[in-house]
């Protein structure tokens, strides 16, 4: 049931870890209409897995779903083939339509770990975008200026430098917005980077004589490196997809200094239940380790079960903080015959690549362990001798086979 006054404790639950509502009192003066609010958030789906930095949103998605809104998600699949400029300090190359169509897919599965997806609504905008005609798209145009595009930060910096700007790069964030007439949104949400493209849709709604939406942003949740914000070309995420133990583990090694946005942002924890939490951590009587540990068993039980937390807790503190190996090792069966080392790690799935392969054992980063202590693995072309006892490789933290001769 929705709510037909805008009652503090409802509000402080859908706007729990904004970072900004706009207009100031919108959101307020939706909820009083008294009924079902439609809440839009778009994804491109420019790759083939989301992650906790998609999840901030995500959550914020379902918080309103479970207030009786009825929920929009925008499928990108037109918009993907033109790239978001959005953050970019170079052009997105274009995806082809079986790419973007392979990857939605692939959200749908995993959008129903969060939101649930028998009650939303999701949408395609190539529904709408692709038979516009080109009068219908200049007259599109009509509604922002070169001077505002070129106000944005990226763009900025790339006119400075004197970098080639496409001017298909300036009709996205005018694609982004006419999603929100299409599906006549009351609030849509996004983070922060996504600001300049959410106030948009509210200039095309006016002008299409609709209320325009309430815009909400949120955090960039920042990597497992603690430098740049989540992403997947960086390398430095963690997907809805990761199973239990490779979800605690990632968590585990995130930087100390990542915990209280980390709790605020992907915990899926109530500020009730976060800010003491954290209260006791800057004051020194919380350990980083621990809070770090019961940030791992939160997300891990968010998007698998408390079971699978309490496993892979388990599973590290035997392996890393123990130093056992863990008991369910995949097992690799090739053909007897000595063969470099980094051949070996191809064959048994720890590398993709030989190039990648050496770089692992260069770097140090690969182990063999047939004693009290792993060694260090340094030659990547020394031979590997195998027999029907099986050699034990690790490579980075968490990748292990058990290589016999088959």
């Amino acid at each position: 049931m929705t709510t037909t006054i805008a009652d503090p404790a409802l509000l402080a639950t859908l706007t729990a870890g904004a970072a900004e509502v706009l207009p100031k009192g919108g959101l307020e003066a939706k909820l009083a209409l008294g009924r079902p609010l439609r809440i839009k958030l778009g994804f491109d789906p420019t790759k083939p897995d989301l992650h906790l930095g998609h999840a901030v949103v995500l959550n914020a998605l379902r918080r309103f779903q479970d207030a009786g809104h009825q929920v929009v998600v925008i499928i990108g699949d037109f918009t993907a083939r033109i790239g978001d400029p959005t953050g970019k300090e170079a052009a997105r190359p274009p995806l082809s339509a079986e790419d973007v169509k392979a990857h939605a897919e692939t959200y749908l599965q995993q959008l129903g770990k969060i939101i649930d997806l028998s009650r939303a609504e999701i949408r395609t905008n190539a529904t709408w975008l692709e038979p516009m005609g080109l009068t219908e798209v200049i007259q599109l145009c009509g509604h922002a200026t070169v001077a505002q595009m070129l106000a944005r930060e990226n763009f900025a910096k790339r006119y400075e430098r004197q970098d080639p700007i496409a001017l298909h790069e300036f009709l996205y964030p005018l694609l982004q917005g006419q999603d929100s007439v299409a599906i006549q949104a009351d609030v849509e949400l996004g983070g922060t980077d996504q600001t300049f493209n959410l106030l948009m849709g509210r200039e095309l709604q006016a002008a299409a004589r609709q209320a325009p939406q309430v815009v909400m942003t949120f955090p960039i949740l920042e990597g497992l490196d603690g430098v740049q914000k989540m992403s997947k070309s960086l390398g430095n995420t963690i997907e809805l997809t990761d199973g239990p133990a490779d979800m605690y583990g990632k968590t585990m090694s995130i930087p100390d200094a990542l915990l209280p946005s980390w709790w605020r942002l992907a915990s899926g924890r109530s500020p009730a239940e976060v800010e003491p939490h954290l209260a006791l951590l800057a004051a020194g009587q919380v350990h980083p380790r621990d809070s770090k540990m019961a940030l791992a068993r939160a997300i891990v039980s968010l998007y698998h079960d408390e079971d699978a937390a309490r496993e892979a807790e388990d599973g590290f503190v035997r392996q890393f903080q123990q130093r056992e190996l863990p008991t369910d090792i995949p097992e690799v069966r090739i053909p007897a015959s000595d063969r470099p080392l980094a051949n070996l790690l191809v064959e048994a799935g720890l590398a993709t690549s030989a190039s990648e392969a050496r770089r692992l054992v260069t770097q140090g980063g690969v182990k063999r362990h047939d004693g009290p202590e792993p060694v260090v693995l340094k030659d990547p072309l020394a031979p590997v001798a195998l027999s029907l006892e099986p050699v034990i490789l690790q490579v980075g933290k968490r990748r292990f086979a058990k290589v016999f001769q088959a």
